[in-house]
Order: C-alpha cells, then structure tokens, then sequence
C-alpha cells in the first residue's frame, strides 16, 4: 500500500515538473515566393488530374446494341407521325435521335457526324413546316443508318430477352416463355 501511494505521489510529481523541452515554432519557414510557387504547383497537379479519370470503358458491343434498340426502337415508330405531318410528335423525340445518334456510333466518328447532319435536315424541315422535305429527310435517316423497330416476339414462338436487365424487357420484343 506504501509502494502504491509513493508510485502515485512520483508520477504525479513528474507530470507536473517543468519540461526541459522547447516549443517547436508553428511558422512557415519559407518566403511569399516560395509559398507561392507551391500552390501553383499543387493547383496544376489537381489540375491534372481528371484527365487521367477520362476512361471510357462503357463503350462495348452491348451498350451500341442497347442504344440502337432502346433509341432506334423510338425513331422507328416515329413513322407514323412523320407520315402524318405531327411535327410536334417528332420534336419531342428530339432526345431519342440525340442518344441514338451518341450511343450507336461511340467510336465512328464519320457515321456519327453523318447521323448528327442527318437529324438537323429532320429538324430543319421541321422548322420550315415542309411535310415533305421532313419525310424525305426521315426516311433517308432511317436508311442510313439500318432502323428498324424492335420485333414483336410471342412467347410461345420464342424469347425475347434473358434478364430483368436486358433492354427488351418492357418492349415489344420482351417476350419470354413462363411455364
């Protein structure tokens, strides 16, 4: 109990002693200059750096396929409405020839600018209010660039699609055979 008491009374003593230790200094030793060209540097290093994160690996066969079924699937049964003259049918698709034209051609950048000219003649026409000239453009389109809409699928002739996360889901072409 004397050994307890005394350890005690050492350690309570030496806590509170004065230390021997200086105090670091929190001051930069460095110049404004010096300071400044730090930043600089750590500034064009941060920069930099979301060029390196510039992968596009979401570019494959299956997400081209994707996008020409999903966006193509929305240009094709346009053809009534451009048959009709509904220029306003057509326009508010305008996102649908946009993603098509993004999507099926990701790296084909001749095809995708020849897409892209094509869907400003549809909208110029459309602009003008030339049924024709609108009709023309929209068939050339569609001839192009190899539309059609998706196929309807029964289920008792075939499958349509494999999972919940194919494309041809909830479309016409999502059949699929449940026993």
């Amino acid at each position: 109990m004397k050994l307890s008491i005394a350890a005690l009374l050492v350690t309570s003593v030496a806590a509170f002693a004065p230390s021997s230790v200086e105090r670091t200094s929190t001051a930069l030793n460095m110049d404004r200059r010096s300071a400044f060209a730090q930043i600089a540097t750590a500034g064009a290093v941060l920069a930099g750096i979301p060029s390196i994160a510039s992968a596009d690996g979401a570019v494959s066969a299956a997400t081209i396929n994707r996008a020409r079924g999903l966006y193509g699937d929305r240009i094709a049964a346009l053809k009534g409405a451009v048959a009709a003259g509904d220029f306003k049918a057509i326009a508010e698709e305008k996102n649908a020839f946009i993603l098509f034209n993004s999507g099926a051609y990701p790296k084909n950048k001749a095809k995708k600018n020849a897409a892209i000219a094509q869907t400003n003649e549809i909208f110029k026409a459309i602009r003008s209010g030339d049924k024709a000239a609108v009709k023309a453009a929209y068939d050339a389109y569609m001839a192009a660039n190899d539309i059609r809409p998706l196929p309807e699928i029964d289920s008792n002739a075939g499958q349509g699609y494999s999972s919940d996360f194919d494309f041809r889901t909830r479309t016409r072409a999502g059949a699929i055979y449940v026993r």
